[in-house]
């Protein structure tokens, strides 16, 4: 057993070899976005798959050059405080997430009511909601977007609807009935779930993906496919066609962010194992969850950034 692991853990190395020449490569990065130095662009770090504590990741995120943070808002004041105090600490941006588990629709929906709030009260550059659950209805799900209408416009703070399987905006259809009857609903795309959902990179469906990109004020950056959310790694050769396409959809909303002179907020989110593929038995992932999200904090500052 230990020399069928030790076999495997050397040919995964050796796999991964090739690819570390890659990491400060930019395939096809050249634009013409002519982004004005007026309009900011700031990039975001997960802490989903961070196994240090608070202060350890913020330091992380700050040498590697990111420009804020994004994670759930905390349950307890203490915990608050503590996130408020660490993100002034190193100088990062927040933004947060909210939502809730819960099966039952009313109960669902007051969790949800109270993260919106206490999220609020920690006055983050965004608020990003797992809103609602897939089986909601129609009528459901409008309730639960319509509670953030309100609490947005009075803050003063952009409230987004993330497209995430398991949520309220998990395929295109519903999603694309939310936005025509609730006009002031906003997005924050993460278009890999419905590459995934739809089994395809959405070339019949374009009519509706320029809605719901006309309606995206936040980008979570993770490269999906069509059989999976999440591709092996984005550098490899293989994964170009999704790349590709991902980036196109992020082009159309920086380049509408650009136009209204509105800041762009992205989100660099590729999980950790197992959304990140790993090797059967050993476990081993692979490739670097870290190493790629700076990968793509690089590659999309190159493309964005104003020159």
């Amino acid at each position: 057993m230990h020399s069928r692991r030790k076999f495997l853990a050397q040919s995964l190395t050796a796999t991964a070899i090739p690819l570390l020449g890659m990491t400060d490569t930019f395939p096809n990065s050249s634009n013409d976005f002519s982004t004005p130095v007026s309009v900011p662009l700031y990039i975001f770090a997960t802490n989903w798959g961070f196994n240090g504590d608070l202060a350890s990741f913020c330091q992380k995120a700050k040498a590697a050059g990111y420009d804020g943070i994004e994670m759930w808002v905390p349950g307890n004041a203490t915990q608050r405080d503590l996130l408020l105090k660490t993100v002034a600490q190193f100088d990062l941006k927040l933004g947060l997430l909210t939502g809730s588990g819960k099966s039952n629709f009313e109960e669902h929906r007051n969790e949800f009511r109270q993260q919106i709030d206490l999220a609020i009260a920690m006055k983050p550059v965004y608020i990003n909601c797992h809103s609602g659950k897939d089986y909601f209805t129609l009528s459901q799900a409008k309730d639960i977007i319509t509670d953030t209408i309100l609490p947005a416009k009075q803050s003063g703070i952009p409230i987004y609807h993330e497209t995430h399987r398991g949520r309220i905006c998990y395929n295109i259809p519903t999603t694309q009935a939310l936005l025509s009857d609730i006009p002031e609903m906003k997005l924050t795309l993460d278009i890999s779930h419905w590459c995934v959902v739809h089994e395809s990179l959405l070339k019949d469906q374009k009519e509706a993906v320029t809605q719901a990109l006309s309606k995206t004020g936040h980008i979570h950056a993770r490269v999906g496919h069509q059989e999976g959310p999440q591709v092996t790694d984005p550098r490899a050769p293989e994964w170009q066609d999704a790349f590709m396409a991902h980036l196109a959809w992020w082009d159309e909303v920086v380049k509408m962010k650009n136009q209204q002179g509105s800041a762009i907020t992205i989100l660099t989110e590729f999980g950790p194992p197992m959304y990140l593929p790993v090797v059967p038995y050993t476990q081993q992932p692979l490739a670097n969850q870290w190493d790629i999200n700076v990968y793509m904090l690089n590659y999309l500052r190159n493309r964005y950034q104003k020159k």
